[in-house]
């Protein structure tokens, strides 16, 4: 199976915030200019089109023209009380209980990296078995890492440890291809 992976635009919030699952916008323009480029390259093309729901990808894939399925398991990881929070106002011990259980902590109480992991998981399950061949999906960087490391096979707790454990390096606005 084909994945084209699209990271949304750069959201409109304050940098230095923990925004994961709130649903917060990117901007017309910034929409835009990622549309131009998808559509530079021909895509989505025939490839069906999923997308998280938060506005930030859902406005993003609406506007390649095609039909578009909203799957919150494409979600960004839910930080609880974390969430529009500034990083720097976490308190640091709650930062490192994180870090020393990546897999089970829930940050601010909302969600685990393996939880995620099985949401995610079982998305890309679901699609395989609906027999696509390919498609674009328009999500996070936290959904990218983590079917990136799905994707290099593995436990889904190996998965969900790799893709915790990875440096953030996904820009807004890029494409990833994942391919069997």
């Amino acid at each position: 199976m084909r994945l084209i992976l699209v990271r949304h635009p750069q959201p409109d919030v304050a940098p230095g915030l923990c925004y994961g699952s709130t649903d917060v916008a990117a901007s017309t323009s910034a929409i835009a200019q990622v549309v131009g480029t998808l559509r530079e390259a021909g895509l989505p093309g025939t490839l069906p089109v999923f997308a998280s729901p938060l506005s930030r990808c859902a406005l993003l894939a609406r506007e390649l023209g095609v039909p578009v399925t909203l799957d919150a398991r494409l979600a960004e990881m839910d930080f609880g009380a974390w969430e529009m929070r500034a990083w720097d106002t976490i308190a640091r011990a709650e930062v490192d209980a994180w870090t020393a259980d990546l897999l089970h902590y829930r940050p601010g109480g909302g969600e685990n990296v393996l939880d995620v992991a099985r949401r995610v998981a079982a998305f890309r399950d679901e699609l395989r078995h609906a027999g696509h061949p390919g498609a674009l999906l328009v999500c996070h960087a936290g959904t990218i890492r983590m079917l990136s490391a799905l994707h290099l096979g593995g436990s889904i707790a190996e998965a969900a440890l790799r893709a915790a454990s990875s440096p953030h390096r996904i820009s807004y606005g890029e494409v990833i291809l994942l391919e069997d």
